[in-house]
């Protein structure tokens, strides 16, 4: 009898523990939480440029004013002054009417200031962070925008290109990253500047106003 009370025991406790393994296995995992401080996330090269955006803004503007674009560059206002930061710079979640100014041309050849046609462009919240994307077109910015101070946000993401289905993850491929900085210059408007983009010219700076505030 002893020894059958031995082994009806070893059973229970097998049972027992392969009980609680199921039970453990099958709780949810907690979720893994992504970091949010843009310092922590931006490559070397990317946080260089952002530390050099006045540097960058200034050089693009004189060469577009040199030139001759001062009265196109006037006639855009705040969105191409440097200093035109307001408080609050949050995005609300939506679709926007974007365009890209370029200033400053890398290569020779190039224009020294370009605005191009207004597109969509949309703000969306994932995972508890603002995500923006730009929605059709051969070159399409795609990434997160992360909290930094008062007065600006803080940009990373990538350019997707042509028919790509998915957008590239920030830091996979150092052609293609972006880095910039996010400011709201009016009640309903907003400002991406890219400084030392990685083609054409010395700033990009990107305009967004919501659909239907135009």
């Amino acid at each position: 009898m002893p020894m059958v009370r031995k082994v009806a025991a070893t059973v229970a406790l097998l049972l027992l523990a392969a009980c609680g393994s199921k039970t453990l296995d099958s709780m949810p995992k907690p979720l893994k939480t992504r970091p949010n401080d843009w310092h922590a996330i931006a490559t070397g090269p990317d946080r260089d440029r952002l530390a050099k955006w006045r540097t960058a803004w200034m050089a693009g503007l004189e060469k577009a004013i040199a030139a001759g674009n001062r009265a196109q560059i006037s006639a855009l206002g705040a969105l191409l002054q440097p200093d035109a930061a307001l408080d609050d710079p949050l995005l609300p979640a939506g679709d926007y009417s974007c365009r890209m100014v370029k200033l400053g041309a890398k290569t020779e050849g190039l224009s020294d200031f370009v605005a191009y046609p207004p597109f969509t462009c949309r703000i969306t919240v994932e995972e508890g962070r603002l995500r923006f994307a730009k929605i059709g077109g051969s070159q399409r910015p795609v990434g997160d925008i992360l909290p930094d101070d008062g007065r600006r946000m803080i940009f990373l993401g990538a350019m997707m290109l042509a028919d790509e289905a998915r957008p590239l993850p920030y830091g996979r491929d150092a052609e293609r990253d972006m880095a910039g900085i996010v400011e709201r210059i009016d009640a309903d408007r907003w400002r991406i500047a890219f400084p030392y983009p990685r083609w054409e010219s010395t700033i990009d700076i990107l305009d967004l106003t919501p659909k239907g505030a135009e």
